[in-house]
């Protein structure tokens, strides 16, 4: 894993994270819905299987989520202890900006007061200058 490759990981994980999170707002949406229409309805099992199930699924989602956030936070640390062992304060402020803070180039090149073209440099330079630990990983692909 190269540097970019590590770095990104923060990022990709937090979107992982606000996907789950969408995923257990449309579940109480549905669940509340379906809580209305069943009071309405003669009582069945069925219906009430149902709503059992949305709710597992949307308690087995937050638990999920809990470990992702513990995971990111996990990670975030890692990453910063990456990027406070890069000896040149600039570098360290741009990483930090970018795959700490997900600041968008453009932010970037105006809080550091410098050309985006110079940003890509010192961001090229940057990554050269990290040591990437080997045990660290997190697989953000697995929904």
């Amino acid at each position: 894993m190269n540097a970019k490759e590590y770095l990104s990981q923060a990022y990709h994980l937090d979107r992982k994270i606000s996907y789950k999170l969408d995923q257990v707002k449309l579940l109480r949406d549905f669940a509340s819905k379906a809580n209305n229409v069943l009071s309405d309805m003669p009582k069945g099992s069925d219906n009430y299987k149902l709503m059992e199930r949305n709710i597992a699924a949307m308690v087995d989602l937050e638990r999920e989520i809990d470990d992702d956030v513990k995971n990111l936070l996990y990670l975030k640390k890692s990453i910063l202890m990456v990027i406070k062992n890069i000896y040149n304060p600039e570098y360290r402020t741009l990483l930090e900006l970018r795959y700490l803070q997900s600041k968008k180039w453009s932010e970037i090149s105006t809080i550091m007061g410098c050309s985006l073209d110079n940003v890509y440099k010192i961001h090229r330079n940057a990554l050269k200058a990290c040591h990437v630990p080997k045990q660290i990983t997190v697989n953000y692909s697995k929904f």
